[in-house]
This record gives C-alpha cells, sequence and structure tokens, in this order.
C-alpha cells in the first residue's frame, strides 16, 4: 500500500549536460520518458540549469522527484537517496555548479512562500568527472541511470502513482538533437575539439 497519495507529482532532472556527468539527472528523465508510461498526475520535466524559472513547476506539485548529479563526497558512481527536509541541505552543500545554488533558491522560495511540495526526494549521483566542456556520463556513472530509475518508480509507488512499461510523450524534456544518444554519438575526437584548455597557454600544462 502507498503511504502517500498524490494528484500533482513533479518528476524533475537537473544538471547541465555540456559538462560530462553533471548531465546526470536530465539524462535519467530522458530515460524514464523513454521506458515507462506515467499516468497524467505526473509531470516529468528536464528542468536543465534553469534555476528560479522552475518556481512555478515546484509550486503546483504535490510531491517532487529529483534526479541530479551531487557531490557527496562518495565513490564515483554512487547514488545517495534524501528526502523531504535534508533535500535542500544536499542540494547546497558542496555544490558543484551554479544550477544547484538556482536550484537551492528555489526551493528556500517556494518554503517562503508557504507552496513547496510535501514530500520531495532527491536521488543523487556521485559524479566522477565534471571538468570536461562537451563530454558525454563516464561509464560509471551512466551505469546507475538503471537503478536510480527503480528508486524513483519505487518511490513514486510509494506516493500511490504506478508507472507502466512504454513510453511518457512530454514536450519538457530537451531538443532531441543534444539527447544522449545523438549528443555522446556526434561529439567530436579531442583532437578536433579543445574541452579542457590548450596546453600551450596553461602553466603546468605543456607537455
Amino acid at each position: 500500500m502507498p503511504d502517500a497519495q498524490f494528484d500533482s507529482v513533479l518528476v524533475m532532472g537537473i544538471g547541465n549536460v555540456l559538462w560530462a556527468d553533471e548531465g546526470f539527472g536530465p539524462r535519467c528523465a530522458e530515460a524514464l520518458a523513454a521506458s515507462y508510461a506515467l499516468p497524467d498526475s505526473v509531470r516529468l520535466l528536464d528542468g536543465g540549469t534553469q534555476g528560479l524559472y522552475l518556481l512555478p513547476f515546484i509550486e503546483e506539485a504535490e510531491a517532487l522527484l529529483i534526479f541530479d548529479a551531487v557531490d557527496y563526497g562518495l565513490a564515483p558512481g554512487t547514488l545517495k537517496i534524501v528526502r523531504d527536509g535534508d533535500v535542500p541541505s544536499f542540494m547546497g552543500a558542496k555544490k558543484m555548479s551554479l544550477h544547484q545554488t538556482g536550484f537551492q533558491d528555489v526551493l528556500a522560495t517556494a518554503a517562503f512562500k508557504g507552496c513547496a511540495p510535501a514530500r520531495m526526494t532527491l536521488i543523487g549521483c556521485q559524479p566522477q568527472e565534471l571538468d570536461d566542456y562537451g563530454g558525454g556520463l563516464r561509464d560509471t556513472v551512466a551505469a546507475q541511470i538503471a537503478p536510480a530509475l527503480a528508486a524513483g518508480l519505487a518511490e513514486l509507488a510509494s506516493w500511490g502513482i504506478e508507472a507502466r512499461p512504454g513510453r511518457t510523450d512530454t514536450g519538457d524534456l530537451a531538443d532531441p538533437s543534444i539527447r544522449r544518444r545523438a549528443y555522446e554519438s556526434g561529439r567530436p575526437s579531442e583532437d578536433a575539439a579543445c574541452r579542457s584548455g590548450d596546453a600551450r597557454f596553461l602553466p603546468g600544462r605543456a607537455g
């Protein structure tokens, strides 16, 4: 039996797909849409790095499920789930990028206005590599998408939400041109596209 029943649930992946493992959250949202049919009471959203622009979506939700890359200080690829009042703390404990500062502000603003979701769950994955502009997920992190989805589906079930095998058609995901398969398969070689800086101009990087 579910421990709660909600009529409005927001499932969101946040992060920047341009910075390697920071794209874990959006890639989870993408994979969920491709593999499961969610009921009309659930909105599935790629929140990207939009910060306070996400506030209206948060305000409408009775329950919020977040997928994100989070620096927990654990081994790369480790999944960690935190809930309810602990979520804002973990979103801001060790910020990897501006998107986490922005999202922490979103949650704080929603709480201040008295319209924060009654339940919140963060499914976070410890990244392996962030300093790779244009890079895709590392294998260690990509391997955690399926376990993260399984954990997310279990959380939804506890909220009275049943997801069936299938797909969810939504206009709230990234453009198809930057979905994971297209993005990673189209990545130029490191020789063709500099990602971490030219060694000739960075101290200590010359060969």
